[in-house]
């Protein structure tokens, strides 16, 4: 398989949430894939256990939100950048980059500090893709 050249700054769909040209920031520091999520509530669907939250699908206007539904993958306790220890759910989703499309695991938790909504983590690049870190959106439709 060829791996995707991408820089330090990306945009991606996540179609099964029906979020379209998400800016991300690639982080080959972090474990673990996350985004910025609001008002995170267990659901219980078909006898099984979902999350449902409110996510932000643009950075520039994050007074807009869409309601999402996500099976429960798992609940992970994450050390964010902070240092600050929590418990996030886990969902399963497939991310759109580029040609390229692959499940990838996020944790669920407020980036509303931060200056994007969402980090693609090491879990999340697997073995598709290659950082150069001086670039951006190399594999994404942006300029």
């Amino acid at each position: 398989m060829n791996k995707l050249l991408i820089g330090s700054l990306e945009s991606i769909n996540l179609p099964e949430l029906g979020i379209k040209d998400l800016q991300v920031r690639v982080d080959t520091g972090a474990q673990t894939s996350s985004i910025h999520v609001d008002h995170i509530e267990r659901v219980k669907k078909n006898g099984k256990q979902w999350v449902a939250f409110d996510l932000h699908p643009d950075s520039y206007n994050v007074d807009a939100t869409i309601r999402c539904e996500a099976p429960i993958h798992d609940i992970r306790r994450v050390k964010s950048s902070n240092g600050e220890v929590q418990q996030r759910y886990v969902i399963k989703t497939v991310m759109e980059l580029g040609d390229q499309q692959w499940s990838i695991l996020i944790t669920l938790t407020d980036r509303s500090d931060m200056t994007y909504l969402m980090l693609l983590g090491r879990e999340g690049m697997s073995d598709r893709v290659l950082v150069d870190p001086s670039q951006t959106y190399l594999s994404s439709t942006q300029s």
